[in-house]
């Protein structure tokens, strides 16, 4: 972490990062706990004793402001962001200065100009780019949703009012501060429209129809029954009832009252929250589920309140207790519609609003909209510092010479002094007059018109950009498009990119590719994704992809909810088709399995191919049973489709039914399962649950066939290979052995994996652990540590039936880009809401973690009883960087010592065993693959909570080459990209496309957002918006790279030309006694930055290329130029500041000595000052072009026309202006033209001047290109010997030795430097040498190297496990309201079954089946002989 800075600097830092938002933003705090009241008058504590509300009951309205400005704040705040820059407020005392009669060369008016054009163009940008947020805010609060209105019913909460968002800065007035008693009789709103208005709807429950309650006189009659009229969101209150209807948006954070569904679920899609595409499921509060219409709401007899926690960031919690009658009901999350989600296969939901607007938990977590300003901009400040201290050291320098000189002639009587002795013209007061003059003679030294070009040059790189075909996506006919135009240099200088997950680097789309049953692996037919509708007969593959938002799917059940509309509900037993589910792209088909299962449903149980029937059969019947995903309806097609809350397990469910085996839903607890080996539908009693955890990594489930002939219990199971591996039954080392292979193979291709195992179940043993897990699970003490136990202990003697391999599929070209970023020495951190599985399977994918790095995981959660997050990081730098002096450290680890750190560990570090010998070494977490840190968002928040935590995560991180963040809310997301970009002070790069990114985006140096499915948050708060991850490698690379080199070369050439310029004037004062006067004619110095020397500088920042685009794509550690920041430092400004000193000596001294050692004249008079002056004028201009153009590394068409242009209008305009008659104006210089062409001193200066001028500068590059040369110059030099030449394949494919040889021979002799020159080892010694020390060390191809998974390690801090990891542990929803809906009804099952007779008792007269590895007994049936299996070839 950086040091303090202390002192001057300090207070420099203070004043550089002055945060304008601060005096303009009104961050309103939250409030305390909030009580809301529905149908009952407030407490008379909510008003003061003049009855008026108090402040903390007044709240906020759901109106959201994104903008920065208002027309009363735009003026102010606007200039004092522009007059953060240090030269503006140099401009403006200039320009201030020169309205003094004493102190005017032009007219002030015209002085004003420049520094209005530069506030002025700026201004105009920021109020565009500002209007573009007040466009976006108006669409969101001008969205609708269904508000009730009822004559006798009133809102009786204190809603503060909007704002009106162009004018907010006035105060608003609190119009709705009202005191509202709900049992006052309420007249008719006016505005309230006849009933056929479409802004009014009614409830389909309605016994009657909206006709029958219209007053005979026709439509004019106002409406006065309950009803639900559509209002826009920024008029939504807390304590509206509110009804969202299917594919809607949720406008605030709503307790949800009823839904349409069985049991009062409803679907949300949670994507702009967390990032994941996968459903939601959320469930009404129980002590509300009457309330189903607009009557029932706005009832007064249904009277209730609801306690609120204070709004905070914290997006994983909310408690909240309803409080109806005397009974309190508690509610949490799992109850509530968060604002930013979207209500999804739900007809409709019935909700009550408690947070609104910047209450909210989306609001809670989105920052204020941040002024950038690029690093270059601000490494400008401390120059223009430095040169602003030149400039008063000249303007002094000048005072006091000025002032001695009047002090010693005045006495001798200089006649130009005569008078210079009273009060305000004495040498004193002159000297002062003398430091101002100067000023104003020297102010180009600050040029006014450097930011003027800099602000052209930054908008027509946008332009580059938004031009560039490359970075255009086809499909959606999308440019990438610079959102901010001065942040286009800061690309060029990223040293972090922070990432979200979902919709950036994933599809969060699942493709079941390969599976491994039995010892065979069966890999798929390669198919293109399926995007078109198919139908397909019963038993078959299923439909293709349709949207899955389809609002008329029906309910699983076809049981209707009490008190719903009773409609036709396909049932799924009769549905003739599965269509893919959400998130699955395609259909799993294999040609070699599905002869194999058609073999197997004929085989006999005697047979050879019977073993792998069954283990077909079992393997498949897991896959169709062991989830906790629902069954859906299409009326229309009438084909099922699988509603999962997770991605993963709608793949597998949809694996299983494309090859047959078809999960018809449930009835109660009643599985049904159609498959090829039975044509009645198999059902199974689904007994008990044994939940996925991130720490289990498994889930299991207890479930009895309910068949005449068998009616065994089954353990079905499904987790990571190591967890299950462990659980096996001793026995079949061959097939295990074979799905290790397997699974590494899977791993190896960057596939998801996951193993499936079952056992059968004696009766005696499952009533006896049933009791234990009853008692376990109605303990309340450790409650979840005993279930745990329970749970463990079912799970063993696995029989194991296979291996599955799912791909996540990635954003286009992700794990190639990714790869190019890791090669420009670019960090990556992966900040996502998924869970830690999740997060670690898609960082292997993308190449963030390669296939041998070691995984180090923080998790939180143990604070109480466990190792607590700041015990597990120290334990980290322990064991894997005990040699990083980070514990040594002061402060780091203070208060923590040994023997406490010691006794506070639950777990002893220890290597898991996974049933394979030696799989894991025991030196494997120090092996050289890297380390890469994965922590959750609990843990992060412990990590983040003081300077000890954070300081000690930050050097952590430092020491892996990549971090994850799962689980993080948005606002940890913000906070740990400002924890590295202010404890590094690095350059930070944030990516996202959805709402939750927002604060990251904006937390970051530069925000880029994805213009994906989450909607258009993230690019309406980003700095640039591409299409595709895959673009951003393009937009760093080459057109970050371009500007920053651009800009850079261009800002110090422009402080270059014009210290020239300023150096001549400076010696002049030499020779006219120090008074400031000009050298030149004034118009020559008013158009120095405007037209004679602007044109080169302006083709470098436009123009020029440090290497083509190709070669920057292909050789990605070409980035470190801009990461070590080359192309713009203090060293560079001042190394270009004194080569314009030196250039500007022989520029005046040769030709001042010159024209005064003997006159040129013919006739023998003196030279005039403007003959020999202008000769100065033309030579610097030339010189000064010419250096700008030996600085241009590319030489094109315009950047000869940059270099030329402005010497061809010096002398068109010094032809002209010499010849201006004084008939037309007076000027000094009239008939200038006919002594200055005519001299030879002319002509014979201008060669001399300027060789010798550039003569250092030309030496030097001849120098460094010979002798020195660097990785762009060897490749600028191949470019030019072979254009043609695929540079990049040239120079990888080639063996090392040979590319050293001839390279090298070929440079020397193209440079005879014979043996002097430098080595080339193809990329200069510097950077790419070490490349070239494998065949595909630069590959783009993420598969490339064959390394074996099981090197790398995965260490738990928490618990000190250590064990092998392929990629992919089993993920789910933790404790989804779908599981804990079917927990409770198992539970209640159990309860009430506890004194009935077992299952055993009632069929002790039946024989006992002796249970077998036959796990389903339809192979028993008698079937003809059938051929042998044929081997798979």
């Amino acid at each position: 972490m950086a040091k303090r800075r202390t002192g001057i600097a300090a207070w420099y830092d203070k004043v550089v990062n002055f945060n304008v938002e601060s005096l303009f933003t009104r961050r309103r705090a939250p409030g305390p706990p909030r009580t809301v009241y529905f149908n009952q008058n407030l407490p008379e504590s909510y008003f003061d004793a003049k009855g008026k509300p108090k402040s903390e009951h007044v709240y906020c309205t759901n109106q959201v402001i994104t903008s920065k400005y208002t027309i009363i704040t735009f003026l102010p705040r606007n200039l004092l962001e522009q007059f953060r820059r240090i030269a503006n407020i140099f401009f403006a005392f200039i320009a201030i200065l020169q309205f003094f009669p004493e102190f005017s060369t032009i007219s002030p008016g015209l002085v004003l100009i420049p520094i209005i054009i530069v506030l002025g163009i700026t201004a105009i940008k920021d109020g565009y780019e500002d209007i573009k947020r007040h466009q976006s805010d108006r669409s969101v609060n001008h969205s609708q949703v269904r508000v009730l209105v009822a004559d006798e019913w009133v809102n009786p909460n204190i809603n503060g009012s909007k704002s009106r968002t162009f004018v907010r800065g006035i105060i608003p007035k609190r119009g709705s501060s009202k005191r509202q008693d709900v049992n006052k009789d309420i007249e008719a709103d006016p505005n309230d429209a006849p009933s056929h208005n479409p802004a009014i709807e009614f409830d389909e429950s309605d016994s009657m129809t909206e006709g029958d309650h219209h007053h005979i006189f026709g439509p004019d009659e106002k409406v006065s029954r309950p009803h639900w009229r559509k209002t826009l969101w920024e008029d939504v209150h807390v304590g509206d009832f509110v009804k969202i209807m299917d594919n809607e948006p949720i406008p605030a954070d709503v307790l949800i009252c009823a839904t349409s569904e069985e049991e009062n679920v409803a679907f949300v899609e949670t994507k702009n929250l967390d990032g994941e595409t996968n459903l939601k499921s959320r469930n009404a509060s129980q002590a509300l589920a009457d309330l189903r219409s607009a009557t029932e709401c706005a009832s007064k007899l249904n009277s209730f309140s609801v306690e609120c926690d204070r709004p905070d960031t914290n997006m994983y919690r909310l408690n909240t207790t309803v409080t109806r009658g005397t009974e309190k009901t508690p509610a949490d999350l799992q109850t509530v519609l968060l604002r930013g989600t979207v209500l999804r296969n739900t007809k409709w939901a019935i909700g009550v609003v408690l947070y609104t607007g910047v209450d909210t938990k989306i609001m809670m977590n989105a920052g204020g909209t941040p002024s950038k300003r690029s690093r270059v901009e601000r490494q400008m400040n401390p120059q223009v510092l430095f040169n602003l201290g030149l400039l008063a050291i000249m303007g002094i320098v000048c005072a006091i010479a000025d002032s001695k000189i009047e002090q010693y002639q005045y006495p001798e009587g200089a006649p130009w002094l005569y008078n210079d002795d009273v009060s305000y013209d004495n040498p004193k007061v002159n000297g002062i007059i003398t430091w101002a003059f100067a000023c104003i003679t020297f102010q180009n030294v600050v040029p006014i018109s450097l930011y003027i070009s800099i602000e052209a040059v930054k908008t027509c790189q946008a332009l580059w950009i938004y031009w560039d075909y490359d970075i255009f996506y086809k499909k959606t006919g999308q440019a990438t498009i610079a959102r901010s135009y001065n942040l286009s240099d800061d690309l060029g200088q990223i040293e972090y990119i922070f990432s979200d997950k979902t919709g950036t680097l994933t599809q969060n789309s699942m493709v079941f590719r390969q599976c491994s049953i039995g010892g065979s692996v069966y890999r798929g037919d390669e198919e293109e994704d399926d995007f078109s509708e198919k139908k397909i007969s019963e038993g078959d593959a299923g439909a293709a992809r349709t949207p899955s938002n389809d609002s008329s799917f029906a309910s699983t059940s076809a049981v209707p909810a009490p008190n719903r509309s009773v409609e036709a509900v396909p049932d799924p037993l009769a549905a003739g088709a599965v269509k893919l589910s959400t998130g699955v792209l395609r259909h799993f088909r294999d040609e070699a399995l599905a002869n194999d299962l058609a073999r197997a449903v004929d085989a006999e149980p005697d047979s050879e191919n019977a073993a792998q029937a069954r283990a077909l059969n079992g393997f498949f019947s897991v896959l169709a049973l062991c989830h906790t995903v629902l069954t859906a309806v299409d009326p229309k097609t009438g084909a099922i489709e699988y509603k999962a809350q997770s991605p993963d397990e709608a793949a597998l469910v949809q694996a299983a039914a494309d090859v047959g085996f078809i999960f018809r839903g449930r009835e109660k607890e009643t599985l049904l399962l159609q498959t090829p080996f039975s044509k009645e539908i198999e059902r199974y009693e689904l007994l008990n649950i044994l939940e996925f955890t991130s720490a289990r990594k498994r889930m299991s489930i207890v479930v009895r066939k309910l068949d005449e002939t068998d009616n065994r219990l089954f353990l079905l199971t499904k987790g990571a290979d190591n967890v299950i591996f462990e659980r096996l039954k001793a026995g079949g080392d061959e097939l295990k052995k074979t799905t290790e292979e397997h699974l590494d193979e899977f791993a190896r291709d960057g596939l998801r994996t996951l193993t499936l195992a079952y056992k059968v179940i004696p009766e005696d043993e499952f009533e006896a652990w049933n009791d234990r897990y009853h008692e376990a699970s109605t303990a309340l003490e450790n409650r979840e540590e005993k279930i745990e136990n329970i749970c463990d202990q079912m799970e063993q003697d696995l029989r194991l039936l296979g291996a599955t391999a799912i791909e996540d599929r990635l954003q286009d070209g992700v794990p190639e880009t990714i790869a190019d970023l890791k090669l420009a020495g670019i960090k990556i951190w992966v900040a996502t809401g998924d869970k830690l599985e999740t997060a670690i399977a898609i960082g292997h994918s993308t190449n963030l973690i390669a296939d041998d790095s070691n995984i180090i995981i923080i998790r939180g959660g143990n604070e109480q009883g466990g190792r607590s997050v700041y015990q597990q990081m120290v334990t980290a730098v322990e064991d894997f960087f005990p040699d990083s002096g980070i514990l040594d450290e002061h402060g780091i680890v203070a208060g923590v010592t040994s023997s406490s750190a010691d006794e506070s560990r639950p777990y002893p570090m220890r290597r898991l065993s996974t049933g394979a010998a030696s799989i894991v070494g025991e030196d494997n977490g120090e092996r050289p693959g890297g380390f890469v840190l994965v922590i959750d968002g609990t843990a992060l928040g412990y990590a983040l909570a003081d300077d000890q935590h954070r300081s000690l995560l930050l050097r952590l991180a430092v020491q892996c080459e990549g971090v994850i963040c799962c689980r993080v809310s948005p606002l940890q997301k913000a906070l740990v990209v400002k924890l590295v970009k202010e404890g590094l002070k690095v350059m930070t790069l944030a990516i996202g496309d959805g709402a939750n990114d927002v604060s990251m985006i904006q937390a970051a140096d530069v925000g880029v957002g994805i213009n994906g499915e989450e909607g258009l948050q993230a690019v309406n708060s980003s700095d640039y918006a591409i299409a595709q991850f895959r673009f951003l490698k393009r937009l760093i690379l080459v057109h970050g790279h371009w500007s920053y080199a651009r800009n850079g070369i261009m800002i110090v050439n422009f402080f270059y030309k014009n210290i020239v310029c300023i150096g001549v004037l400076w010696w002049f004062q030499i020779y006219c006694g120090w008074t400031s006067a000009y050298a030149f004619d004034y118009t020559y110095l008013l158009f120095w930055n405007s037209f004679w020397t602007i044109a080169p500088v302006l083709g470098i920042g436009l123009f020029d290329r440090i290497v083509d685009a190709d070669v920057l794509m292909a050789f990605p550690e070409l980035y470190r130029y801009g990461r070590e920041r080359t192309w713009f430092s203090f060293k560079s400004f001042l190394i270009y500041m004194f080569d314009g000193v030196v250039q500007s000596v022989p520029l005046f001294f040769i030709i001042t000595y010159a024209y005064f050692t003997t006159t040129p004249r013919t006739d023998g008079y003196d030279i005039p000052l403007y003959e020999f002056s202008t000769t100065m004028v033309f030579a610097t201009v030339v010189t000064v072009s010419l250096f700008n153009g030996l600085n241009t590394n590319v030489w094109t068409g315009w950047v000869f026309f940059a270099v030329f242009v402005g010497i061809v209008l010096l002398w068109l305009f010094t032809l002209v202006y010499n010849a201006i008659s004084p008939g037309w104006f007076v000027t000094d210089i009239y008939g200038n033209n006919y002594y200055l062409f005519r001299s030879a001193y002319f002509w014979l200066c201008q060669p001399i001047t300027i060789a010798i001028s550039l003569l250092p500068r030309y030496l030097y590059r001849s120098w460094q290109l010979g002798y020195a040369p660097g990785d762009l110059e060897l490749l600028r030099y191949l470019r030019k010997t072979e254009p043609d030449a695929d540079l990049a394949n040239t120079l990888r494919e080639r063996p090392q030795a040979e590319r050293r040889t001839s390279l090298s021979a070929r440079w020397r002799s193209s440079s005879r430097l014979g043996s002097h020159s430098r080595r080339f080892s193809a990329m200069s010694a510097a950077s790419l040498a070490s490349q070239y020390q494998s065949e595909d060390g630069l590959s783009l191809d993420p598969r490339r190297t064959p390394i074996d998974p099981r090197r790398a390690s995965r260490t738990d801090m928490s618990t000190g496990v250590r064990s092998i990891h392929r990629g992919f542990d089993f993920a789910t929803e933790e404790n989804g309201v779908q599981m804990r809906r079917m927990q409770s009804n198992l539970s209640e099952r159990r309860q009430s079954s506890r004194n009935l007779p077992s299952l055993t008792e009632l069929t002790q007269s039946s024989p006992k089946r002796k249970a077998s590895m036959r796990i389903f007994s339809s192979l028993r049936r008698k079937k003809p002989p059938t051929p042998k299996k044929e081997k798979d070839a």
